[in-house]
Formats: structure tokens, C-alpha cells, sequence
């Protein structure tokens, strides 16, 4: 089977597919060319099958969700990129103050479910962009708050055998912007979340907080991946920045935002060679001023 081969077969079993496909628009960085081949995932079977599919025959590929801590080449991708989006977005009630969700469903959309139903718990979400999916695989968090501290069960995908299995807490490993996943290569197909009831009124107001002080100190009104870089132990990456007087320094389109040191956005035209650019030089600069190294969360995903 060859890739045209793939996308027969991925429309198929009931996936939309798109050939030739811009990934800019599909990441929070707007950059990066096409791919060869772009397929709406419909299902962890469908997940499955394709990825047994694509190994078989050695077609090289990536999944994708709501591309908001992903930097693809400026070329795109040699392969077909398997997007979990809105066609995995089921979420609803589990019982005992839990909440279950594909992992296309957007975090936001948790968070509100969350509201609706007086659970507290996920508050310091609310406001990151970024899928279900995503938030596993990462342990992303803000404001004190990490998914590991709620996350309960996660439905995942083995990309040895391609079975899909439910792990429970104890299964897994995560640690800050840091899980099994991200590691063994498995893919995150949906997640239970436990929360406790809380004060409905309470938790609004936590939520409305949080992202009033978002778009007071971050740079929503531009593209980016949010915080560019992990932060290092007894550090705040964005302090070290600044200090390092990179506050607005600019290459091509990407430039140090001027409001959120932590933050690299896109300016305008910006490519992803230029983000690239910019991330070593603060990454040389900072560990030349305070011998301080700085991990990248963004994850670049070359060409070929």
C-alpha cells in the first residue's frame, strides 16, 4: 500500500481526507507547508486500523490535535498527518464527580462541563488552547494546576501492536511537561477525569480570574505555541529572558513578545526556520548570561 493507497482506505472506513493540506492553519503558530496527505480520524478503531496500515506498508506519519504546542518545517510533512479533532470530541458525565472526553475534545470545553456540574478542579485550565489529547500527552498546566492532578484513567493506543487499552493511574508515569506518553510513543485516544463538587459561584469566579489575568499578561492577541520553554528548576524562563534583555528581539516574523517574555509569537509572516532561529538564540543567550539552560516545550516536527 502505498500513501494514495492509505487515503483510499482511510475514506473507506469513514475518515475525511484531504490531500495537499496547508498545516498552518491547523497549529496556534500559523506556520508550516503541507503535508501529503491530511485524515480526520472518526474513531479509536479507525485510529488503529490506520496506524496498522501505515506501519505495514512503512508510510511515514504523526497525529496531530489542536496543534498548540506544535511547530511544523516550513516544507510541511513527507507522510500523512492522522488529525484527532472534532470527529473525537465526545464528552459527558462518568459518575463519582467524574468527566469523560475523547481526546479531540478541547480542554475549554471541559472546564465549562465542569462549571455546569459544580466539579472543581480543572479552574487552571480554563484558557489553555489546547485539545484533551494534547493536555495528556504534555501533563500541560498553569496557575499551580497540572492534569496529573485530576487525571484518572486514559484510553490509549499502542503503536507496537495497535490495541487499544485503558490505563489506569498507576500505569503511567507523568511528571511536569513530561508522561509515558510522550516517550513510548503511544497515542492518547480519550481521558477520565475526577473532580470534587465545589460552590458553582466559586468556581465561575476562579475560572474568570484566570483568564482575566491571561489576557492581561500574555499575548493572546498573536499567534504562538504559549510558553516556549519548560522552567528550570529554581528559574522562571520568562524572567531569565527578559533579563537577559531579549525583551522584543526579533527575527523575521518571530519575535521575544513584549508583554510575556515566555512567550515567542508570530508578528507577522513569520516562518517556522525563523521560530527555530529565535529559540536558539535565546537558548545561547540566556545560558551565556546565567549558565542556565532552557528545554523547548514547543515540539518540531522536521519535514522528513
Amino acid at each position: 500500500m502505498d500513501l494514495t493507497g492509505l487515503c483510499s482506505f482511510a475514506a473507506s472506513i469513514g475518515c475525511e481526507v484531504k490531500t495537499n493540506e496547508p498545516l498552518a492553519p491547523h497549529t496556534t503558530f500559523k506556520v508550516g507547508g503541507c503535508c501529503e496527505a491530511f485524515i480526520e480520524i472518526n474513531g479509536p478503531k479507525s485510529a488503529a486500523a490506520l496506524c496498522e496500515a501505515a506501519d505495514g506498508s512503512g508510510i511515514r506519519y504523526c497525529f496531530l490535535g489542536n496543534g498548540s504546542n506544535v511547530l511544523f518545517d516550513d516544507l510541511g510533512y513527507k507522510g500523512a498527518v492522522f488529525h484527532i479533532g472534532s470527529l473525537m470530541s465526545d464528552i459527558g458525565l462518568a459518575g463519582n464527580n467524574r468527566i469523560r472526553a475523547d481526546a479531540g475534545t478541547r480542554l475549554s470545553s471541559v472546564c465549562t462541563l465542569a462549571l455546569d456540574n459544580s466539579l472543581s478542579g480543572l479552574e487552571f485550565a480554563y484558557g489553555i488552547p489546547g485539545s484533551v489529547g494534547g493536555a495528556v500527552f504534555m501533563n500541560a498546566g498553569a496557575y499551580g494546576g497540572e492534569i496529573k492532578d485530576v487525571l484518572v484513567e486514559v484510553t490509549v493506543l499502542y503503536t507496537v501492536d495497535h490495541s487499544i487499552k485503558r490505563l489506569e493511574r498507576g500505569d503511567f508515569v507523568m511528571k511536569y511537561r513530561d508522561t509515558s506518553f510522550m516517550n513510548n510513543g503511544d497515542i492518547v485516544l480519550g481521558a477520565v477525569f475526577e473532580l470534587k463538587s465545589g460552590d458553582k459561584a466559586e468556581i465561575k469566579s476562579a475560572m474568570d480570574e484566570l483568564i482575566g489575568r491571561r489576557r492581561d499578561k500574555q499575548p493572546l492577541e498573536y499567534p504562538s505555541a504559549g510558553s516556549t520553554f519548560k522552567r528550570p528548576f529554581g528559574y522562571f524562563a520568562g524572567k531569565l529572558i527578559q533579563d537577559s534583555g531579549l525583551r522584543g528581539f526579533t527575527i523575521g516574523g518571530a519575535q521575544v513578545s513584549e508583554k510575556h517574555c515566555g512567550f515567542i509569537i508570530n508578528k507577522g509572516g513569520a516562518t517556522s526556520a525563523d521560530i527555530l532561529a529565535l529559540i536558539s538564540h535565546i537558548q545561547q543567550t540566556v545560558k551565556e548570561k546565567f549558565g542556565v539552560e532552557l528545554e523547548c516545550e514547543v515540539r518540531y516536527i522536521p519535514y522528513e
